[in-house]
């Protein structure tokens, strides 16, 4: 396994594969951001969830991000993702992953013992009143008591993240790996003062975390735009940018830390806001797109028509027919409208045109149906289940799905975020 240098570049973007086959579509829109003088540092991610739902090992993950970068000839960094992992789930990661998004959520409002938060609060008291985060900020305000009940919430959550990180660095060696912590799947925003204080125990645990994926506000669900107050969101995103600017200062954090978008796929409404904030403080972010990649083979199975458009229409057939079980691990993050799936029947007799107007996500299009893509987005198990039917029709229509993999992948979420201007 070739092991890069394991500082993560400025710009990444996570590129999930569900079925193992786009990772050459996906480096090619790396490659076309290369070619306008960016670098954007391809991390190839799967979690155990989508593993063990698909009957796939880490393995797979290596083994086609190293055989697309070998054809396409990437000279520069990449990385294998192990995808929201715990202490339980990642001993079969340590072989093939790089990158260890380590996820906490469960452990967020777990209380920590008594002692434990009275240590913290006293060894970090100098946060507790008026916080220059950075130039140009306003001054943020922390109250003791503030300090206190983060404490309380989080430092539960921190020390699982620690027993984590050091089982992987007993097996992989100091240095030879990246950190994120994520905890976005919780059922609160984490504000900027709560974030600083986050970081301030993940730096007691000595976890030299990159890249921190915390929960915004607004709605994040899967493969579908954001929902919520755009400019609300731009103030905290700001906000947190300069917590973390402050905490690589102050807590002797790596100087790449930066911020995580989980589900950030297709969250076009805060594009603009997202590359203002990088522009304005010169700072980095890590996108994670996930499922997109799979709604575009299914786009790419449909323009094939034929076979291909006969394989997409059953896979919705079977995702409606067991929409409960699919949306159930995925229910926090979707927000399906059952009456605005379409029948089953009536998609049969929909053309290659009107599958792909429905699915394709273009929300100003009258034929776009937000609930009819979420519903596939968690429909990945069924494909799965289809086997080498739907891994054929993969081969067979390669070079469809390929440019659309790569088109949307590079002008819709690499051009917005990390180049334009």
């Amino acid at each position: 396994m070739q092991m890069n240098s394991m500082t993560l570049g400025k710009y990444s973007i996570g590129v999930g594969d569900r079925f193992a086959h786009q990772a050459k579509a996906q480096l090619a829109a790396c490659l076309s951001a290369l070619e306008r003088g960016v670098e954007v540092i391809p991390v190839w991610n799967k979690s155990n969830r989508e593993h063990t739902i698909i009957g796939s090992e880490p393995m797979s993950v290596r083994m086609a991000a190293d055989a697309a970068v070998s054809a396409l000839g990437w000279q520069l960094q990449y990385f294998v993702d192990a995808d929201h992992i715990g202490l339980g789930t990642v001993d079969r990661f340590l072989s093939a992953s790089d990158f260890y998004t380590i996820d906490v959520a469960d452990f967020i409002g777990k209380p920590a013992p008594a002692l434990e938060i009275d240590q913290f609060t006293k060894r970090h008291s100098a946060l507790c009143g008026r916080v220059e985060l950075t130039e140009g900020i306003e001054p943020i305000s922390i109250s003791e008591d503030a300090l206190r009940q983060t404490a309380h919430t989080v430092l539960t959550a921190t020390k699982s993240a620690g027993e984590v990180y050091r089982k992987v660095e007993s097996a992989r060696g100091k240095g030879n790996f990246v950190v994120e912590i994520s905890m976005d799947e919780t059922d609160r925003a984490q504000s900027p003062v709560e974030l600083l204080i986050i970081l301030a125990a993940i730096a007691d645990e000595r976890i030299p975390i990159q890249t921190i994926a915390p929960k915004f506000s607004g709605r994040f669900n899967k493969g579908v735009d954001y929902a919520g107050d755009v400019a609300h969101f731009e103030q905290e995103f700001v906000l947190d940018i300069a917590a973390i600017d402050f905490a690589t200062r102050r807590f002797d954090l790596p100087s790449n830390l930066k911020l995580s978008v989980h589900s950030g796929s297709d969250k076009f409404s805060i594009y603009p806001a997202i590359h203002r904030a990088m522009r304005r403080f010169d700072a980095g972010v890590h996108l994670k797109t996930a499922g997109t990649t799979w709604l575009e083979e299914l786009i790419g199975l449909a323009e094939s028509e034929g076979s291909g458009l006969e394989i997409a229409k059953d896979i919705y057939a079977e995702s409606f027919a067991h929409r409960e079980e699919l949306c159930a691990p995925y229910s926090t993050v979707i927000d399906i409208d059952p009456a605005a799936l379409p029948s089953p029947s009536d998609v049969q007799q929909w053309s290659s045109c009107e599958y792909m107007a429905a699915l394709r996500h273009v929300p100003e299009s009258p034929s776009y149906n937000s609930s009819f893509r979420q519903l596939l987005h968690v429909g990945f198990k069924v494909a799965a289940k289809m086997g080498n039917r739907y891994l054929r029709s993969l081969e067979e229509n390669e070079s469809v799905i390929a440019r659309n993999v790569t088109g949307n992948l590079f002008e819709r979420h690499i051009l917005p975020l990390f180049i334009l201007s």
